[in-house]
């Protein structure tokens, strides 16, 4: 199978140098008619000592992201260690993900942020927290902080698993455009540069792109628009920005097609059984963001409103339900979201550091639908809703240095979920709400100025999708159902120690478990996620980081997993499209 990873030509034009693009912070003096610029890189080798709070934490830089290769933007969370991201269905629907033992799906229960804005997509058309990151440009990362387990309290819903916040630059030195070409028709466009505006910098960038694929039968015909614009103003004791986005994206998929129909010579292996299947999808957003940073208190707000739609088009079973016709589907979802988030730190003390934040959503869904469709065109409707779904969450954690050696990190997270639905069976509509207390607690030693010690424990939850909590009829079938709870809980608990065992090898080993009151399970021929049993996970992840010289680096992750449903059932008590083991390591 070729693909433009492994025979793609670049050309890059630079005006001024391209390490221009990969600066992570920039801070300007100014001295008179001088101007002073100071970069400062942090990456994986970024030990957090003494800051994190749990031994499976960690930050990736611009630099580390710059040297990975990457065929899709999904490929950055794979600088998450441990994290697997693969690709089905056409290059512009969401990744599929996998992490701790989780087929994470779409995202389900590891969240993601960008700038302060939610990724994860709650009673969405396709999957439950639904995650696509394909508006994000990568040159355009400044920084990813990851997190694992629910031991955080600023992380709310579907961060069981763990959690992501990537940051976009706030400034850029240089200006560039890089143009690429591969195989399969694919050719990519990116423009990025800065400049002085009033009395901040106004940053950009713009990305085309296009790639027809390898299969026989489909041209996959990606056709892709990503843009960015944002203005910051920095002062003495903070900043405050604007940030515009806007992504949209087209596509043909080939899709998964069975072994016998290639066995019996029906399509080749890069054939498909049904060429209309594919996508279209777009996401504009307008975000806000203050700062505020004291000589003993420090301060956050953003403000966002995202748009967002998606028409996908799928066909999994092709002609076992409506032979004549075949079984594609449509799956729509059009929303608009608004939120705000921020938190407050201040120090008690030299060894007492308080933190308080909040977070509020509202997902305003006019339609989110499951269609029965024939090349592109709906035959009928299987269910159509229209959902409102608002959540108000607040958080309190003290960072508390107890002594030389020990710190203890205790936080406390509280979440209120409210669901309106109106289905056009009305026997489906309703409203439900939920509330959650997670409670957190991580206790860290400090053996030396190289190697910290943690237990970390926590309570987290994944919303369930809002047609679930007041679901009484099945829309395809007409028969009684079972609700499910809004708010499902997990319990987590993780040992752990980080180290710089010698000078430049960072290493991080942490032993965890974690239980889920209930899995989601995505549903293929129905194209829904359902409430599924409860499960528990536990095992072990040991990642390496060795910068050897100034130009040789190492690297190295081992995850292994064990999972189990934790009742008992005719099936058994595996846990379908768990991975047991996952391994990665890199010579740079």
């Amino acid at each position: 199978m070729s693909s433009p990873l492994f025979s793609r030509v670049v050309i890059a034009i630079a005006i001024a140098s391209a390490g221009g693009l990969f600066s992570c912070h920039t801070a300007r003096a100014n001295d008179h008619n001088h101007s002073l610029e100071e970069v400062v890189v942090r990456g994986r080798h970024t030990t957090l000592l003494g800051e994190a709070r749990s031994a499976s934490e960690g930050v990736v830089g611009q630099i580390d992201l710059a040297i990975r290769p990457m065929l899709r933007p999904g490929d950055v969370l794979e600088a998450v260690p441990g994290m697997i991201v693969t690709q089905h269905s056409g290059s512009g629907k969401s990744n599929q993900m996998y992490l701790r033992g989780f087929n994470l799906d779409h995202g389900t229960d590891f969240a993601t942020w960008i700038d302060g804005m939610p990724v994860n997509l709650r009673s969405h058309g396709h999957g439950q927290g639904y995650t696509d990151i394909n508006f994000v440009i990568p040159e355009t990362i400044e920084t990813l902080r990851f997190v694992k387990g629910p031991y955080h309290a600023d992380l709310g819903d579907f961060s069981s698993a763990g959690g992501a916040h990537i940051q976009t630059i706030n400034n850029t030195s240089n200006s560039a455009v890089k143009f690429g070409y591969g195989e399969n028709g694919f050719g990519r466009l990116l423009g990025m540069g800065s400049t002085d505006l009033g009395h901040g910098s106004l940053i950009g960038a713009l990305e085309i792109q296009r790639y027809d694929g390898p299969w026989d039968d489909v041209d996959e015909d990606v056709e892709k628009l990503n843009g960015l614009l944002k203005w910051r103003n920095r002062h003495a004791t903070g900043a405050w920005g604007i940030t515009a986005m806007h992504y949209q994206s087209e596509w043909n998929s080939a899709d998964q097609i069975p072994a016998r129909a290639v066995q019996q010579g029906i399509i080749s292996a890069f054939g498909s059984l049904d060429p209309t299947l594919g996508g279209e999808t777009h996401r504009s957003s307008l975000s806000a963001d203050f700062t505020h940073a004291g000589d003993r208190d420090s301060a956050s707000l953003n403000l966002y409103a995202i748009d967002y739609q998606l028409q996908l088009w799928s066909n999994f079973t092709y002609g076992l339900e409506r032979p004549s016709m075949g079984d594609q589907f449509e799956q729509f979802d059009d929303r608009m979201i608004y939120g705000a988030n921020g938190e407050y730190r201040w120090h008690i003390s030299e060894r007492l550091e308080q933190r308080i934040g909040f977070d509020i959503r509202v997902d305003d869904i006019g339609t989110v639908g499951l269609y029965p469709s024939e090349a592109r065109t709906r035959v009928g409707i299987t269910r159509e809703d229209s959902v409102r779904e608002s959540s108000a969450g607040v958080f309190y954690e003290q960072n508390w240095s107890l002594t030389e050696h020990w710190r203890l990190v205790a936080g406390l997270r509280g979440d209120f979920y409210a669901f309106d639905v109106a289905a056009q069976n009305s026997m489906n509509s309703g409203t439900t709400d939920d509330f959650l207390a997670s409670p957190k607690a991580s206790l860290i030693y400090r053996a030396s100025d190289a190697v910290e010690l943690y237990l970390s424990m926590g309570s987290g939850f994944h919303s369930n999708d809002a047609r679930g909590t007041t679901i009484s009829i099945d829309p395809a079938s007409g028969e009684a159902v079972d609700r499910v709870d809004p708010l499902v809980r997990s319990q987590g608990a993780e040992f752990g120690v980080k180290a710089e065992w010698v000078d430049g090898w960072t290493s991080s080993l942490a032993l965890w478990q974690l239980s889920l009151d209930s899995e989601l399970l995505f549903v293929g021929d129905a194209g829904t996620t359902e409430a599924s049993r409860p499960s528990k996970r536990w095992g072990v992840e040991w990642n390496n980081l060795w910068q050897v010289t100034d130009s040789w680096r190492l690297e190295g992750d081992l995850a292994w997993t064990e999972t189990r449903f934790t009742d008992n059932a005719d099936e058994g008590r595996f846990i379908p499209g768990a991975i047991p083991l996952v391994a990665s390591g890199a010579v740079t």
